[in-house]
C-alpha cells in the first residue's frame, strides 16, 4: 500500500509541478510533510537541502530521498517513477503539439501566462525555506529569542556575496556548509 501511495503521491508532484524542481517544493512540502506526515518540515528543509547539492533534478533527488526514507530502495524506485513518468509523457506530446503549432500567437500566450506563477511559486519556496532556517521551524515572530541569528548572518552573507562578486552558487552554497558546520556545532 505504501509504494502506491508513493507513486501517487509523486505522480502528483511530477504531473503539476511545472517550472522545475524549485517549483515543486511547495507541491513536494504539502504532499511528503502536510498530507502524509512522512516528513516533518525540518526533515524536509533537510531532504531539499541534499536534493540542491546533488547532482540531478532537485523534485527526482526528491523523491528518491523520501522514497528511501519511506520504504527503503523499492521506495525509492516507485517514488522517483512515479515523479517522472508525468514529465515522460507530458513532454513526449508537448513536443509534437509544439512542432506542429509552434508558429501560432495561441501558444505564445499561454507560454507567456506560465512565466509569473512559475516565479511566484519559486518564490514561495524559498521564502518557506528562509523562514524554516530563520524561526528554527517554529511560527514567525519578531520575538529577539526566537530570531536564529547566525542562520540570518549565514544568509545575508551569503547575498552580499553572490550580488557584489557573482561567483558560481556552488562555492557559495559549500561555503555556507562549511560555515554552519563550523559554528553551530559551538552554539545551543
Amino acid at each position: 500500500m505504501i509504494y502506491l501511495e508513493l507513486l501517487w503521491s509523486f505522480f502528483q508532484i511530477g504531473l503539476f509541478s511545472i517550472g522545475g524542481g524549485y517549483a515543486a517544493m511547495p507541491l513536494i512540502q504539502e504532499q511528503v510533510v502536510n498530507t502524509h506526515n512522512w516528513l516533518s518540515m525540518t526533515e524536509f528543509a533537510d531532504v531539499i537541502t541534499i536534493s540542491q547539492m546533488t547532482p540531478g533534478p532537485i523534485a527526482i533527488n526528491s523523491a528518491t530521498f523520501v522514497g528511501m526514507r519511506i520504504a527503503g530502495l523499492p521506495g525509492a524506485l516507485v517514488a522517483t517513477l512515479g515523479c517522472v513518468l508525468p514529465s515522460f509523457f507530458i513532454v513526449l506530446g508537448l513536443a509534437y503539439l509544439y512542432y506542429k503549432f509552434q508558429n501560432l500567437s495561441l501558444i505564445q500566450g499561454v507560454l507567456s501566462g506560465l512565466r509569473p506563477a512559475v516565479v511566484a511559486l519559486i518564490g514561495c519556496a524559498g521564502l518557506s525555506i528562509l523562514l524554516l532556517s530563520l524561526f528554527d521551524g517554529a511560527a514567525p515572530s519578531l520575538q529577539p529569542s526566537d530570531i536564529n541569528f547566525i542562520s540570518g548572518g549565514i544568509f545575508l552573507a551569503c547575498l552580499v556575496v553572490l550580488r557584489k562578486w557573482k561567483p558560481n552558487p556552488i562555492y557559495v552554497m559549500l561555503g555556507a556548509g562549511v560555515l554552519g558546520a563550523c559554528i553551530f556545532p559551538f552554539v545551543g
